[in-house]
């Protein structure tokens, strides 16, 4: 019987990816349900590939285009934030999340209420959600898989395994396209230079979070929520090779180490196929890559960022909903034009140090409205603080 599985973001990264996966082994997968944004002429293509069951159009401007190229075949087309439930009649195999930013968190509470796992790519879902998600979960008895490489990587290492067996959690950085621009130079990099990532293809915010190396801010949030191991036991080290996702060193004495080429399709296909994977043409190992592999401290002074990790796990338990919020808007500006690039962890900190900033950090965001107004307040404040 082939697996049914649903794509939220399928014109992105992530999703093109998966979808390469899939097509090695279409007569093992149906595609019941494919999601973009604004990239319609994708979401077309992927849906007569693939003979997608369903596709959502987000962008209510786009829904007739996708409509009439999708009229002679069987796709349903719809349009803005229709519900799952109601599109999905029973529980598919498999959801992959992978809808960038906080606007990823409805559908993914959506898809946990209509898969039997979802692929959670969407880490600020996990960072500012998790409590939300997380009660989901029980609710609907679907299992949520981490698909991000450091987070997959720490899954492999760590099954069955219980916080005081572990010591230590290396989290890897391929230090982006800046690991070796000097810090007087970093004020006027380009986004064009800053989404150049030299080792993976991501979408342009990502790729500004890997440059000033908030996603791995993001990572280690992300990994203290999903994972039952202490958050003082994580550590970033720069890897600029991306060959090394993770590294758990033991009590026992014992280090254990998964690497893989730094291509998505990796641990998708391997969450997708499990023990059975053997659709990816993996080359052999390279003694060359093993030899010229580097491992470093990151240098503070250069990525300041990192010291957002301590501030978001003890300021207060909604302080990285503000963060998140205060840095999607920041970057979105840098994109723009608008502001610099060191611009965007100094703007953070300014958040962090506004009057307000303690009675919306200290909240519980127990809810989706709660947490709407906590972030709403972060955009504000952060929107406002640039135009001033």
């Amino acid at each position: 019987m082939k697996k049914k599985i649903a794509i939220l973001g399928s014109t992105g990264s992530i999703g093109k990816s998966t979808l390469e996966v899939i097509n090695m082994d279409r007569k093992n997968f149906q595609v019941v349900l494919l999601t973009a944004n604004n990239n319609y002429k994708k979401l077309i293509e992927q849906a007569k590939k693939f003979k997608a069951e369903n596709v959502i159009i987000r962008n209510n401007n786009f829904y007739l285009r996708v409509k009439k190229s999708l009229n002679k075949t069987k796709t349903k087309v719809y349009h803005g934030n229709p519900s799952l439930k109601k599109i999905l009649n029973k529980k598919v195999d498999y959801t992959i999340s992978a809808i960038v930013g906080l606007a990823g968190l409805q559908p993914t509470i959506d898809a946990i209420k209509t898969s039997k796992a979802v692929a959670l790519a969407n880490k600020e879902s996990i960072i500012c959600g998790w409590e939300i998600l997380s009660s989901y979960v029980k609710r609907y008895n679907t299992q949520i898989i981490p698909v991000d490489s450091e987070h997959f990587s720490i899954m492999e290492l760590t099954n069955n395994i219980s916080d005081d067996e572990v010591k230590e959690i290396i989290i890897t950085a391929s230090g982006g396209p800046f690991l070796k621009t000097p810090i007087k130079k970093l004020k006027k990099v380009k986004p064009k230079q800053a989404i150049k990532h030299p080792n993976w293809k991501m979408g342009k915010k990502i790729s500004v979070d890997s440059a000033n190396l908030m996603n791995k801010v993001f990572e280690v949030l992300e990994a203290s929520k999903i994972f039952n191991f202490a958050s003082h036991k994580y550590k970033i080290l720069i890897h600029p090779q991306s060959y090394i996702h993770s590294i758990i060193n033991f009590n026992n004495g014992l280090v254990k180490i998964i690497s893989y080429n730094p291509d998505m399709k990796i641990p998708i296909s391997n969450i997708l196929h499990g023990k059975k994977n053997n659709f990816l043409n993996n080359k052999k190992i390279d003694s060359k890559i093993l030899n010229n592999i580097n491992l470093e401290e990151v240098n503070e002074s250069q990525f300041p960022a990192i010291k957002l990790i301590n501030k978001c796990l003890n300021l207060g338990p909604s302080t990285t909903i503000i963060v998140n919020a205060s840095n999607e808007v920041l970057v979105d500006l840098y994109l723009k034009g608008k502001i610099e690039f060191l611009d965007i962890v100094k703007g953070i900190n300014r958040i962090l140090r506004d009057k307000e900033f303690r009675k919306y950090a200290r909240r519980k965001a127990s809810t989706l409205n709660a947490l709407k107004i906590i972030d709403n307040w972060a955009r504000l404040k952060t929107v406002d603080m640039c135009v001033r």
